[in-house]
């Protein structure tokens, strides 16, 4: 039996699903383009789409924060000083310093439920 993958997308649980819903509305500056609300909501960004969901009340366990994710996700900007203040107006300054990568510059960043975003301005011609 042969099949083919026909898609792939970033989840996040978050047991403050309404909160990270916001956060993301607010730093994507778009609406959800599917919305359950407190359940689930997508937005669909430039290959890729992203959704967000409360996990049910049987499988949160399987959710609860760690110390230290694994995951980040990447949102390249055409501007990382823009992008910068764009998340420090939400309240969202990212604590550190913008590094310096053969790829281009970036910073890391944090969304209400700890996980980790980067930020990523490519290099001219990188991409």
């Amino acid at each position: 039996m042969v099949f083919h993958y026909t898609n792939a997308f970033v989840t996040i649980a978050s047991i403050n699903c309404e909160d990270l819903v916001n956060f993301y509305a607010k730093l994507l500056e778009q609406k959800p383009v599917f919305l359950v609300p407190n359940v689930y909501a997508e937005f669909n960004l430039d290959g890729m789409r992203l959704g967000i969901f409360k996990p049910k009340n049987t499988n949160e366990s399987e959710f609860e924060p760690v110390s230290k994710s694994k995951i980040s996700l990447c949102l390249e900007v055409s501007n990382l000083e823009d992008a910068i203040a764009h998340l420090t107006a939400l309240g969202y300054s990212p604590p550190g310093k913008i590094s310096i990568a053969s790829h281009g510059r970036e910073i890391y960043a944090y969304d209400p439920d700890g996980n980790r975003l980067i930020l990523h301005q490519a290099v001219r011609g990188s991409h």
